[in-house]
């Protein structure tokens, strides 16, 4: 191929964004093809619309496969650049006149025919330069993918991380009226217990404010670290054979060294000391009522509208409520007035539900409940941790999870429901007070683990 046609060759079959021969091409939906390397880092951070770097069209996809046919070329291009570069001093063997075109895997070398048959050499496993580089950069990116999604997946924990943390700021401020709004009930000699609680909460909240703070920083830095390694391995790809073969065996293991070396940052999970509340189980209980739940079954249960749980969700996850079968009991009479006070055991259960409920209505084989019209406490398993939410309005709670009873109580003429951990004598959550209009119904589900 003389000077001219190769010249035209590989500008055809060079990165816009790099100026370099493709590596790992990918082509996009316009027509136009990149390194995938080049693509990522242009798209990174999720940039929305994703357009074309050249001509500025947008592109639907977030991900592409390798263009095979045109893999093949950039490795011509770069074969055919190595092969007219093979006359210079530095590739010709001083001892034998030849040039050096394979490379000796045991030693690491550049070696010409010659040299690869004498006794040193004879015995090793030898290939031709550029199969060789090809191979080393298949290798090297592996590794670029595998790092590539450890960021990726590093930048999703991330963004989960700090909606929790927003998440977390909203419910301390709303805890702080739940609080005050459980105090305001009881009596005014309790104040000065009151301030203490709320002391405690402001303390408690700013600590794990700063866990959750540092949490995204090392966060941010872990993945910003992955993002050099990935630059790193980018620039090696693109050197010339010659040159990616004379990286030093060394900086590879000190690369590895490096990836093992940096411990990947768990999430936070802030959670809330739910302290006593002084006298709130007697008091509670002058309005007790017993077996409120009379009518049981084994169903599955659907509650409408329940993907709405997934909007502030700190696991990013879609809370799918419906299938499954469980166990499931709720009353057939419904309170329309006055205040109410129940127990409901969850001890051996991971996830339940319960609360109160406006309609429930039954088929043959499952329950369905309206989610804009139940007040509900939720407990669920998420990668091996335990999380407390609530609907209307749909809220996780950052407090411990209670292990044994669970106390509702109902007070209809004030328009609240609250629920309690019986064991500590401890406030879980309340709905505020709001507007009810309709008789509500006690509700359990106990579902199995």
């Amino acid at each position: 191929m003389d000077s001219d046609t190769l010249q035209v060759f590989q500008r055809e079959l060079t990165c816009s964004i790099c100026m370099n021969c493709f590596l790992d091409p990918v082509t996009i939906d316009c027509g136009h093809s990149f390194c995938h390397p080049c693509l990522s880092f242009c798209w990174e951070e999720g940039q929305t619309p994703r357009s074309c770097p050249e001509c500025r069209g947008l592109s639907d996809r977030p991900d592409f496969k390798t263009n095979i046919v045109l893999k093949r070329l950039a490795s011509l291009a770069r074969q055919a650049r190595a092969d007219h570069n093979h006359s210079s001093e530095e590739q010709i063997c001083v001892t034998h006149q030849e040039a050096k075109g394979l490379f000796c895997e045991a030693d690491q070398t550049l070696l010409c025919e010659p040299c690869s048959e004498l006794p040193e050499h004879i015995a090793h496993s030898h290939s031709p330069i550029h199969r060789a580089a090809e191979e080393s950069r298949g290798k090297f990116l592996k590794r670029m993918s595998s790092l590539w999604k450890m960021r990726e997946e590093m930048q999703l924990t991330l963004n989960q991380e700090a909606k929790k943390t927003r998440s977390f700021k909203k419910y301390v401020t709303l805890r702080k009226v739940m609080i005050k709004f459980e105090y305001q009930r009881r009596h005014p000699l309790l104040q000065e217990e009151e301030k203490l609680h709320l002391e405690a909460l402001k303390k408690e909240a700013k600590e794990i404010c700063l866990q959750l703070k540092e949490s995204v920083f090392r966060m941010t830095q872990y993945k910003e670290r992955l993002k050099e390694m990935y630059r790193e391995l980018t620039e090696m790809c693109q050197k010339p054979d010659t040159e990616l073969l004379q990286v030093r065996e060394e900086d590879v293991i000190c690369f590895r060294a490096d990836l093992a070396q940096m411990q990947k940052p768990q999430p936070v999970n802030p959670e809330l000391t739910c302290w006593p509340v002084a006298g709130i189980l007697d008091m509670l209980n002058k309005f007790r009522v017993d077996n409120v739940l009379t009518q049981t079954t084994i169903h599955h249960v659907s509650l409408d509208d329940a993907s709405v749980m997934s909007g502030d969700d700190p696991h990013g996850m879609s809370r799918q409520l419906d299938g499954g079968a469980s166990f499931v009991a709720w009353g057939a009479q419904a309170f329309s007035s006055g205040r109410h006070y129940w127990e409901l055991e969850v001890t051996h259960f991971s996830s339940w539900i319960l609360g109160v409920s406006k309609d429930i209505l039954t088929s043959d084989t499952i329950i369905h409940i309206n989610y804009e019209e139940a007040f509900l406490l939720f407990s669920e398993k998420v990668n091996d941790e335990y999380s407390l939410f609530t609907n209307s309005p749909p809220l996780v709670q950052f407090v411990k999870r209670p292990l044994g009873k669970i106390g509702v109580f109902l007070d209809y003429d004030n328009g609240a429901v609250s629920f309690y951990d019986v064991s500590r004598g401890s406030l879980i959550y309340s709905f505020l007070p709001f507007s009810i209009s309709s008789p509500l119904k006690p509700f359990l589900c106990l579902r199995s683990p």
